[in-house]
């Protein structure tokens, strides 16, 4: 089975979905999970799936040391969902179209340093969008300029606030991006 590593940086919510999906379907194994916030709801979520974690500083990314951790899990994929900081350039180099993000806009739209989260959907609302949705890309050295895999649309037309675009684009998020995982790994050459 092949094994995918997680970063991420809040509550973990599409972790939970990326380590539910795995275990049900037998799709592939989250053999850990990387974050860089020792309070982060992820860590808990982790737990119950028993699922080990790995917390990092910003002296880890800088040194190398987070790269050794990462080689330890011998992941075939990494996949940042909700991981804030700029990932780092010898882990993108050691593991070519081998790192994944998700991004809750429709790329090149609303992408960027400073784009995430509910500033991605304050945006899209204060912008009267009548749809957005979420990206899928492999990570290079730029913020969301990687190589596009997916993009999934839903309309919000009838959102009244930054709020419920967030509900709904966390709904994709939730529905698609086990399934992405599923099918690049299945479709690597090993």
């Amino acid at each position: 089975m092949k094994n995918i590593i997680v970063f991420a940086s809040g509550g973990g919510s599409n972790a939970q979905k990326i380590m539910e999906y795995a275990r049900q379907e037998k799709a592939y194994n989250v053999a850990a999970i990387f974050t860089n916030n020792s309070n982060a709801g992820v860590l808990q979520k982790a737990a119950e799936y028993n699922v080990p974690t790995v917390v990092f500083t910003r002296e880890d990314m800088e040194n190398g040391s987070l790269l050794s951790k990462v080689q330890q899990y011998n992941p075939d994929l990494i996949v940042l969902a909700g991981f804030l900081w700029k990932f780092p350039t010898d882990i993108i180099e050691a593991y070519p179209n081998r790192v994944i993000n998700i991004h809750p806009a429709l790329l090149p739209a609303y992408g960027g340093k400073g784009m995430y989260g509910m500033h991605v959907h304050r945006a899209v609302h204060t912008n009267k969008e009548k749809e957005s949705g979420i990206t899928v890309h492999f990570v290079n050295n730029n913020y969301d300029e990687g190589n596009i895999i997916l993009q999934e649309k839903v309309a919000i037309e009838e959102c009244l606030s930054p709020e419920e675009v967030a509900v709904k684009v966390l709904e994709l998020e939730h529905e698609h991006l086990p399934k992405v995982i599923e099918k690049l790994l299945n479709n690597l050459k090993m």
